[in-house]
């Protein structure tokens, strides 16, 4: 009985940390699918307070991203890695395809906010593992 109970809770833990992964990456997949759309009205909804304060607005964060993030405002296609916790943050590995066809990993720092996901930063990343 003990070890039924104990698979069952590891198997609701489980399901749980499945979908949290499943509900951040429709976030960051959502923010991909608009700068696809040329929605950064969309894609600014995406991000966090903070980003959003910084920013302004969405066209400044939308010229931010195009000028400094080509490769994630054209992406081609885009492949989640993994998320893990580095120094306290919450971090989901991206590869991402770019318009030039260059394949390129990014760090999105996500938070929860009132029960939803928001990318609270991006950065590149030069060593592809997956290590702090």
């Amino acid at each position: 009985m003990r070890r039924w109970v104990f698979a069952l809770m590891m198997g609701v833990m489980a399901s749980g940390a499945w979908a949290q992964d499943a509900e951040i990456e429709a976030v960051i997949g959502g923010q991909f699918e608009a700068f696809r759309a040329g929605d950064v009205e969309a894609a600014f909804g995406f991000a966090s307070p903070f980003i959003r304060q910084v920013f302004g607005t969405a066209e400044n964060f939308g010229r931010m991203v195009e000028g400094g993030y080509p490769a994630i405002w054209g992406a081609d296609r885009v492949r989640y890695l993994g998320l893990r916790e580095a120094g306290g943050r919450l971090l989901e590995r991206v590869e991402v395809r770019g318009p030039d066809g260059a394949i390129r990993y990014y760090d999105y720092e996500m938070i929860l906010i009132d029960g939803t996901w928001r990318i609270n930063g991006v950065w590149p990343v030069e060593d592809q593992s997956l290590g702090a």
